[in-house]
């Protein structure tokens, strides 16, 4: 038996492999990931495996009167030295010279950063045992107009993770320091939303949500259910959505020992759930659920994939083109989504013992440099 599979059955000895994306080389991403991995505090939570570009890290940390203490390994050989003792490590994917010098979105800086993303993934569905598997995987923010000018049609990360970890269901999460909400919908337009809610879109986040929640250590987890329509439909004045689609869905849930309650209008449930009263909040759309998140708890809001077969957290904000580069971008969020990744490593190195001990096409010029970091993009949504 390895000491790998040895460390997974015991959590106390259990050291996670944090995958660490850079995101759009032009953003924060870089900034952030850099002050992050300043921090000893973070440092000493497990080993670091940074999937990006060396010189704009480096570039950040000197602007931030940090000194780069990293390693750098070049991407080309990842299959002979990933094994090095030094930590933590970037996996150098160079191409600097490609980057457009405006801080904006890019084809560049769509190709660079899905790449990232793409290896990232592919190292976490290793198997146990594997030199190059991770544990976790932590994405500094991507642009959504860079994924399109780089000709990838995916709405955001979470559906890429989704798709690539064949996942039937999945929920986007966020978690902050006084909510947590869970999305019936999340990168929908607004008028598509009616049209989009079922039971069971409804159902998934709840009982999700439910997994997660135990997951951290919470054994009976106490859920509210927004409405989607002012007031929660008014028993149908407002609409029929409630009582047709989300009242079916909780009670199902119910049924399956759920402790959850709803609909309530949105408006006033978030106010009882940031005094405590919920553990969880399972908001039908977008902006319904993250306005509140991002007004009270912005600078430590996570967002956490929820129903993949591996671990995926992200800071809860942008690329924020307009400060990147200024050294001003603060890198909270992505502390809380490094220290997030490694508590639900360690939770679920310690459910794989407990089970184990008890008996889951881009067109490109082909003289392009960045041709080599191609990838298929099948399954878009």
């Amino acid at each position: 038996m390895s000491s790998r599979d040895t460390s997974e059955q015991n959590d106390t000895r259990f050291e996670p492999v944090i995958a660490i994306t850079m995101g759009d080389p032009m953003g924060i991403g870089p900034e952030v990931v850099a002050k992050a991995l300043c921090d000893p505090a973070i440092l000493r939570l497990g080993k670091f495996v940074v999937y990006g570009q060396n010189q704009p890290l480096v570039d950040a940390a000197e602007s931030a009167g940090m000194n780069p203490f990293w390693f750098r390994i070049a991407k080309e050989n990842i299959p002979t030295t990933r094994g090095v003792a030094a930590e933590p490590v970037v996996l150098d994917y160079g191409h600097e010279d490609s980057l457009p010098r405006a801080r904006a979105p890019s084809r560049a800086g769509g190709l660079l950063s899905k790449a990232f993303v793409e290896d990232a993934i592919a190292d976490a569905l290793r198997p146990v045992g594997d030199a190059r598997r991770v544990d976790a995987v932590v994405t500094a923010p991507i642009a959504k107009e860079s994924w399109s000018m780089a000709g990838f049609k995916w709405p955001g990360h979470t559906e890429l993770f989704s798709a690539r970890c064949k996942a039937t269901r999945h929920t986007m999460l966020f978690e902050s320091p006084r909510l947590r909400v869970a999305l019936a919908t999340a990168h929908v337009p607004l008028m598509d939303i009616r049209n989009m809610l079922t039971i069971g879109r409804v159902f998934d986040p709840i009982d999700l949500g439910h997994s997660y929640c135990r997951q951290l250590g919470i054994e009976k987890p106490k859920i509210a259910v927004c409405g989607l329509n002012p007031h929660a439909g008014e028993h149908g004045l407002f609409g029929d959505e409630e009582e047709r689609v989300i009242a079916p869905a909780i009670e199902i849930a119910r049924r399956n020992g759920i402790d959850v309650r709803g609909p309530f209008p949105g408006d006033t449930i978030f106010i009882d759930a940031a005094a405590g009263k919920w553990d969880l909040v399972v908001a039908m759309y977008h902006d319904q659920g993250l306005i509140p998140v991002k007004l009270l708890g912005f600078d430590r809001a996570v967002n956490v994939t929820v129903g993949l077969s591996i671990v995926r957290t992200s800071p809860d904000h942008g690329t924020a083109f307009d400060i990147a580069g200024k050294n001003v971008a603060s890198p909270n969020s992505m502390k809380a989504a490094i220290e997030l990744a490694v508590k639900l490593a360690h939770a679920k190195a310690a459910h794989a013992g407990h089970a184990k001990g008890h008996g889951a096409k881009d067109e490109m010029d082909n003289d392009d440099p960045l041709d080599a970091l191609r990838f298929e993009d099948t399954d878009a949504e």
